[in-house]
C-alpha cells in the first residue's frame, strides 16, 4: 500500500487523503470513497452501475453484434477506444487522467460513449465511420 498511496498523494500510514477521505485498496486503482453517516466507507452506487454498464457494453453486447453487423472490429478493447475517443471529441488519453480509461473518466463523458454504443446497437450510429474518426485521430486512417 505504501507505493499506491503514494503515488495517489495519499498518508502510507492511514491511507486517507489530506481532507481525510478514506480510500479503497484495490491494488492500482485506489479511489475515494463516500461515506454514509455512522458507517464504513462505499463505493458511490450511481458510479458503479454507470462502469458495470459501460463494461457489460464494451464487453458483451457490442462484440455479439460485430460480426453480424460487419463492423471491423470486434474485440473490447476497440469498442471502448472507439466510442470513448467519440465522446470526448479526439483521443481519449488527451481528456482522462488515468487508467483504466473507464474508471477515471468523468460521469458526463461516460454517460455519452455509453449513449454512443447504445445507438450503435439500436442502427442509430454508425460503429465503422466512428472508428475512422477515431484512427484518424491517432494518425492512423
Amino acid at each position: 500500500m505504501d507505493q499506491r498511496a503514494r503515488r495517489h498523494g495519499l498518508d502510507p500510514v492511514t491511507a486517507r487523503t489530506p481532507n481525510d477521505e478514506t480510500v479503497a485498496d484495490s491494488g492500482d486503482d485506489v479511489r475515494p470513497l463516500r461515506r454514509r453517516a455512522g458507517s464504513t466507507p462505499v463505493p458511490n452506487p450511481d458510479r458503479l452501475a454507470l462502469q458495470a454498464e459501460w463494461l457489460n457494453l464494451t464487453r458483451v453486447d457490442l462484440p455479439a453484434l460485430a460480426v453480424t453487423r460487419g463492423w471491423p472490429i470486434q474485440a473490447d478493447h476497440c469498442f471502448q477506444r472507439i466510442l470513448l475517443d467519440a465522446a470526448c471529441d479526439g483521443r481519449w488519453y488527451d481528456h482522462i487522467t488515468g487508467r483504466p480509461a473507464y474508471a477515471h473518466a468523468p460521469d458526463a463523458i461516460l454517460t455519452r460513449a455509453i449513449a454512443l454504443g447504445r445507438a450503435a446497437i439500436a442502427g442509430g450510429t454508425d460503429m465503422a465511420a466512428l472508428n475512422r474518426q477515431s484512427l484518424g485521430w491517432r494518425g492512423k486512417a
